[in-house]
């Protein structure tokens, strides 16, 4: 039997999809983004601190700091698809989260050959973490890929090669194979993942900052608090860090981002980043993978009659 292009590309997707357990898969980076919503870091730091300390307060046996290290990977993502902290800010009403509804989002009316599995598993919740807006996916992210970045980054010391499989992932199974989507969110919130396995034990991997946990002996002690500002910024935000998507999502994602033009004029500020900002975060990530998506952000896609393009269709 002959497949077009449609039918080959969502055929694709039925078989990777049984591969991929049901959840949310993707978040809307746009969509009832003039909401204001209430920032959620300081219940997401309470539940951050409150799993540490109960690794602290359970720990039996001799100083042993990989073991540690596992065990806060274990309370704060564990075996499941949906992390323990990820699964906390979908669902607690300590965390608002945007009102977007799986048939109101950007992705709304895409061909499915095109949406692939985000057709299939829909939207992710979105939340205000330091003042960013963030899919609730990235907190898994950081716990769950940031832990195996940790790791890989073992065994070299090197972040650039601990980088590169991060950015494959994002090309295979939890990217672009599945969905279309390259996700430099993703990835950044891979990278700030890593960084507080080390900060757990180390010193200064947040500057000025010392480890979260010391051993005072006979167990280890939490002396320093988590704080999600220490690692969410302005990159974690996928519209402003735009994904880059694949030829078959790419002319539907741009269309529809044009269609957003006229909530842009209303409040460009919530789009768009400081120059000088935009500079040090590309500097910051420069070695992990991100794709330059410019030509996507709504300030540069409306400039220019964007609006009134987006009015007339």
């Amino acid at each position: 039997m002959a497949f077009g292009r449609g039918a080959s590309a969502a055929l694709t997707a039925l078989v990777l999809a049984a591969a991929v357990p049901a959840g949310a898969y993707e978040p809307d980076p746009v969509s009832d983004r003039l909401d204001d919503i209430a920032d959620s870091t300081d219940a997401l730091n309470r539940e951050m601190n409150r799993m540490l300390a109960e690794v602290a307060r359970d720990w039996h046996g001799p100083r042993d700091e990989r073991h540690l290290q596992y065990l806060v990977w274990d309370k704060v993502s564990g075996r499941f698809w949906v992390h323990h902290i990820e699964r906390y800010a979908m669902d607690s009403p300590e965390v608002e989260r945007l009102p977007t509804r799986r048939y109101d989002s950007v992705y709304s009316g895409m061909p499915f050959w095109a949406t692939r599995v985000v057709k299939l598993f829909g939207i992710c919740p979105t939340v205000k973490l330091n003042s960013v807006y963030v899919g609730s996916d990235k907190l898994g992210h950081f716990v769950g890929q940031g832990w195996k970045f940790y790791r890989r980054w073992l065994t070299t010391h090197d972040e650039a090669r601990a980088a590169e499989q991060s950015a494959y992932t994002e090309r295979a199974i939890f990217g672009a194979k599945t969905t279309g989507v390259y996700s430099n969110g993703d990835l950044v919130a891979n990278y700030e993942g890593y960084r507080f396995f080390r900060a757990l034990l180390e010193d200064d991997v947040v500057p000025g900052r010392p480890a979260m946990f010391r051993w005072d002996g006979a167990a280890f002690v939490l002396q320093a608090p988590f704080d999600w500002r220490d690692y969410v910024n302005a990159y974690w935000d996928e519209g402003i860090d735009i994904s880059h998507y694949d030829r078959l999502l790419y002319p539907h994602m741009r269309t529809r981002l044009l269609e957003y033009c006229a909530q842009y004029a209303q409040q460009p500020g919530r789009y768009t980043l400081p120059p000088a900002e935009d500079a040090a975060l590309k500097r910051r990530y420069a070695h992990i993978g991100l794709i330059d998506t410019g030509e996507l952000r709504l300030d540069r896609l409306c400039a220019g009659g964007g609006a009134a393009q987006a009015t007339a269709h």
